[in-house]
C-alpha cells in the first residue's frame, strides 16, 4: 500500500496505483531464463544427406558401390562377398582409404535389419562415409 505525502491536507491518502517496477523485473529475469533455455532446447544431428530437392551430386570417377541382393548376399562392384570378408574386400577396392565413400544399394525386398547389419559392419571396418543409393522419382503430374 502506497501513501501519497503531497496532498494539501493534514490527512495521508492511499494512492491505487500498482506499482510496475517488481513486475518489470520479474518479466526481465523471465525473458534471461529463455533466452539461455531456448539455444539448449534445439536438437542439432548430423546428417550427410542431401536434401531431395538438391540437384544431384557427381559421382566419383570409379565408385564403390556395395549391394545387398534380395537373397542377402553381398557384392562389392560385380565381385560377390561373403559378410566374413567384407572388410578386406572393401580394402582392395578402396586401396585402403578408409575415408573413401561406399554407396551402399539394396533390394527392396531386403529388409531394413539386414541393411542395418550392413551398415555396422562397414563401421566395423571402419568406413564411416556411406551413402545410400536410390532411383530418381520424376515429379511430373
Amino acid at each position: 500500500m502506497a501513501v501519497n505525502l503531497h496532498q494539501a491536507g493534514g490527512e495521508l491518502a492511499e494512492v491505487n496505483d500498482i506499482n510496475v517496477t517488481p513486475f518489470i523485473d520479474v518479466i526481465l529475469v523471465l525473458l534471461i531464463i529463455f533466452m539461455v533455455a531456448a539455444p539448449l532446447a534445439t536438437v542439432d544431428v548430423a546428417v550427410d544427406l542431401p536434401a531431395s530437392n538438391a540437384t544431384p551430386q557427381p559421382r566419383p570417377d570409379k565408385p564403390v558401390f556395395l549391394t545387398v541382393k534380395p537373397d542377402l548376399s553381398l557384392s562389392v562392384g560385380e565381385e560377390a562377398v561373403s559378410r566374413g570378408a567384407l572388410a578386406d574386400a572393401l580394402d582392395v577396392a578402396t586401396h585402403g582409404q578408409k575415408d573413401s565413400r561406399i554407396f551402399l544399394r539394396a533390394d527392396k525386398a531386403v529388409p531394413y535389419g539386414e541393411v542395418m547389419q550392413v551398415m555396422n559392419g562397414l563401421r566395423a571396418a571402419g568406413y564411416l562415409k556411406v551413402a545410400l543409393v536410390g532411383l530418381e522419382q520424376s515429379t511430373a503430374p
